[in-house]
């Protein structure tokens, strides 16, 4: 057993140091990315809201606010538009990494194209935590390294919590492993603040970067439906540049029209450019436990009959894990709570890596140094 403890210890300490740096950043942009989509609703507060025209005024057809965008932005590549089932919410049509904006749906006016600042800081954290902020052919090299580092961070907290527990099963042990100690310096002090951040962060530190290396790899992702015991989906080939022309159905307000009647929503989302034959929709009903639950709507669009609807409550438990996935590995599934928790834990891991570091450079620096004996030892 002891064997074992010090193989495990050794195998924490290698892969602490390997992947260090890249753990440090992941952590600290992930805290920055906590509070995100909050700091970006405040930020927008008064682009997403509209005032409602007197007399019960319909909003503008679709392919008129899509019009009104490229009219604003020629040159821009819509990906999305998303309506709020609210009168005073502004149609949001998304431009992909160009960012958004925020239209009147009764006038077609520009009410906002987001807070820019914002935006661009938080898509270079985001750049950055997710492949290093590296470009083009650099951008795979980063996301492979970054992957790496996360599924050597999962072990590290699991096996963390292994050399972590006392040997001796007292509270004298216990309260050494979960007790900051104000007073102690030096070695004393960096291993305290190891041992305390990783056991109180450990559990939410798992949670996160198991959810990541489900995010980060395919085998992951399938495994989640596998062991649920559904067939995993076919991976979708990206078309080809060009394939895809922008172009918008003369028929747009019918096909949306038919989405909108299909069932009770909250938001209702298009995805941009419309394939040739079919129009899909992404639909949030808000009668799901699960906040981000979103159920598939396929349109024929030339018929603008419905083609398929895949409702969130009638998908597979493998999808609906998976729908978990991301949200919980933001915090935002548990709310304003989980985020805080998940800010938390992420700047735990910042500094388990420094404290880490700190103790493996005294262990390095001291390699074959032989203790000083005390004078009670050398009697």
């Amino acid at each position: 057993m002891k064997l074992f403890r010090k193989i495990i210890f050794w195998l924490h300490l290698a892969a602490g140091v390997f992947a260090g740096i890249f753990i440090f950043v992941m952590c600290v942009t992930g805290a920055l990315l906590s509070f995100e989509s909050n700091i970006l609703e405040f930020a927008e507060r008064e682009m997403r809201v509209v005032e409602v025209p007197a007399g019960n005024q319909n909003r503008l057809p679709i392919q008129e606010l899509v019009a009104k965008v490229l009219a604003e932005k020629p040159n821009a590549k819509p990906t999305n538009i998303t309506l709020r089932n609210e009168k005073s919410a502004a149609a949001i049509v998304a431009l992909g990494r160009e960012g958004q904006i925020f239209i009147n749906p009764y006038t077609g006016a520009v009410t906002g194209e987001g807070a820019k600042g914002w935006r661009g800081f938080f898509r270079v954290v985001e750049d950055s935590h997710r492949w290093l902020a590296l470009s083009g052919s650099g951008r795979n090299i980063g996301k492979s390294i970054n992957d790496a580092a996360n599924l050597l961070f999962l072990f590290l907290a699991i096996s963390g919590v292994y050399i972590w527990f006392p040997r001796r099963l007292s509270w004298k042990h216990f309260r050494a492993a979960v007790v900051l100690r104000r007073k102690v310096k030096g070695k004393a002090r960096d291993f305290n603040w190891h041992t305390v951040i990783g056991f109180w962060s450990s559990l939410v530190l798992i949670i996160l970067t198991l959810t990541g290396v489900v995010v980060s790899y395919q085998w992951a992702g399938n495994l989640v439906y596998t062991l649920t015991g559904n067939e995993p989906p076919q991976q979708q080939q990206p078309s080809p540049p060009g394939e895809q022309p922008f172009v918008v159905p003369e028929n747009l307000e019918d096909i949306w029209t038919k989405a909108e009647t299909h069932t009770p929503y909250q938001t209702i989302n298009l995805r941009l450019p419309i394939a040739k034959d079919a129009a899909v929709f992404t639909i949030e009903e808000g009668i799901y436990w699960n906040k981000f639950a979103r159920s598939a709507l396929t349109i024929d669009t030339k018929t603008a009959e419905i083609t398929k609807w895949e409702a969130y409550g009638g998908q597979n438990s493998g999808r609906q894990l998976r729908s978990w996935n991301r949200f919980t590995h933001t915090g935002e599934t548990g709310g304003i709570i989980g985020q805080l928790i998940g800010f938390l834990a992420c700047v735990g891991g910042a500094f388990l890596v420094y404290t880490g570091f700190s103790l493996a450079l005294r262990r390095f620096a001291n390699w074959g140094v032989k203790p000083k004996l005390t004078a009670d030892k050398r009697e």
